[in-house]
């Protein structure tokens, strides 16, 4: 039986939907598995590769470069995030129906929600297509009631009054909203809701996520009378997927070295995911809130930008940085021995893995978020892009395994005083505790989750039978 899988370009979809390849290729045996890598002229090959070929890949598993796009005619510099993944994965289509057929035309094809224009082509080739949901569970069911919404409100989402009701989940308060749905007329709105319209095509939804981590979601898609009414396709949670090992660079052990020599629990780690940075105003009051905290930290530090904050989202460590040029004056001699900066990219995997690790200031990306509770780290919330507002209000308020540091009135930045707080209440608090015991109780569940017999194991089991069976049909 043979497989293949395709995510858009950027590291954070195609991290989950490579584990997702490699569970599948030791899963079973029997099993094939083909990565096809989309090439942009905008990609970062090196961060990428070192990703795909830093460690041995599973016998069943194969990649495949698409062939080279350049991207540089239909790719302009004020497009948003989600329009220039869009149209970057629209250009690597161009050749994807002579891939497929070369490798056979696999029995399916699993792609991400930026990837619908696969949907097409899969059809014309008599191929079924899988949506791999890279967030939430939650983030789906806002997905599959967009039209609903779209249909039914006038002007824009967030000019609402009151919070927006998703059918047999928690309300999502106009503020909280994506990035995409903050601005209908924008393009980036016209391309998700494109992606989002065409789910019903799909012959299965996969997502990273587990029973326990989103039951009211995952209950509410199977059973609330507004689901089962739409041309919902069958749901399979195969979480968590995350990182596994990585390859350490000489800073990484550094890191891990540190980390030894601090008492468990101790640590903060700062890092906001491969895409996310910060105003200059912002990353100051950061810094200086650490500083009165008093915290133990490691902080990946990128250089920060007042424009876009989603800046590295497509050249992951890839900017000269000197954090010295940017942090307050004096700050890394005062932290020496307390915090550790850290240049750019670190091992965040083997960071969270570490038992001195205790709490993560994250971007709340999700592959991020699963990672922190896969292993057991609590979380402060600082969403930046992307759903990941979405992701805070259902960490803090519905999971209760983040807390989130508040700006004041009229604010643009949230100030030191609440950075310290923040930091005290996570890591020197019983609240903190509280939060803490909640995460290891999820870790434990995301376990025996992926174990034999697990709620993904037996998720992911169901959608391998019906691949074989769908592939011995004449």
């Amino acid at each position: 039986m043979h497989v293949a899988v395709l995510p858009s370009p950027g590291m954070g979809h195609l991290i989950p939907l490579f584990e997702l390849a490699k569970r599948l290729a030791v899963f079973n045996h029997e099993i094939h598995v083909s990565f096809l890598v989309i090439n942009t002229d905008e990609d970062n090959p090196p961060a990428r590769d070192q990703y795909l070929y830093s460690t041995a890949l599973p016998p069943g598993l194969g990649i495949v470069n698409i062939p080279p796009i350049n991207v540089s005619d239909v790719v302009r510099d004020d497009m948003l995030l989600v329009t220039r993944i869009s149209v970057m994965a629209e250009e690597g289509f161009k050749s994807l129906k002579s891939v497929l057929i070369e490798l056979g035309k696999p029995e399916a094809l699993v792609i991400d929600l930026f990837c619908t224009g696969a949907f097409k082509i899969c059809s014309e080739l008599s191929i079924p297509v899988y949506s791999f949901c890279t967030p939430s569970a939650a983030f789906l069911t806002f997905s599959l009631y967009l039209p609903t919404l779209d249909r039914e409100v006038e002007g824009e989402f967030i000019d609402l009054p009151e919070p927006i009701s998703i059918p047999g989940c928690s309300p999502i308060r106009p503020d909280d909203l994506m990035d995409p749905a903050r601005d209908r007329k924008n393009e980036q709105y016209k391309w998700i809701f494109l992606h989002i319209s065409r789910l019903p095509l799909a012959a299965g939804i996969l997502v990273n996520t587990w029973e326990d981590l989103e039951l009211v979601p995952l209950k509410a898609i199977r059973e609330h009378s507004f689901f089962l009414q739409l041309p919902t396709p069958p749901v399979y949670p195969v979480g968590p997927l995350i990182k596994q090992d990585e390859l350490l660079s000489s800073s990484d052990e550094e890191c891990l070295t540190w980390l030894d020599n601090k008492p468990a629990d101790s640590v903060l780690f700062i890092a906001l995911g491969s895409g996310g940075t910060l105003t200059t105003g912002q990353l100051l009051e950061i810094a200086w809130g650490l500083e009165m905290s008093q915290q133990k930290f490691i902080w990946v530090l990128r250089k920060p930008d007042d424009a876009d904050a989603s800046s590295t989202f497509f050249n992951v460590g890839s900017d000269v940085n000197d954090p010295k040029s940017y942090l307050p004056k004096g700050f890394l001699e005062k932290t020496r021995g307390v915090g550790m900066v850290v240049n750019s990219w670190a091992t965040q995997v083997a960071i969270l893995r570490h038992p001195s690790t205790g709490g993560f200031l994250s971007h709340c990306g999700w592959n991020s978020t699963v990672e922190s509770i896969t292993h057991g780290v609590p979380i402060i919330a600082w969403p930046l892009y992307a759903e990941q507002k979405m992701n805070a209000a259902m960490l803090t308020e519905d999971i209760g395994v983040a807390v989130k540091p508040m700006k004041g009135p009229g604010e643009t930045v949230v100030r030191r005083e609440e950075i310290s707080r923040v930091v005290r209440l996570l890591m020197e608090s019983e609240e903190g505790e509280i939060i803490r015991s909640r995460v290891k109780k999820l870790r434990d569940s995301a376990r025996r989750a992926v174990d034999i017999g697990g709620s993904s194991y037996n998720s992911l089991s169901c959608l391998v039978e019906k691949w074989k069976n769908e592939g011995s049909k004449p």
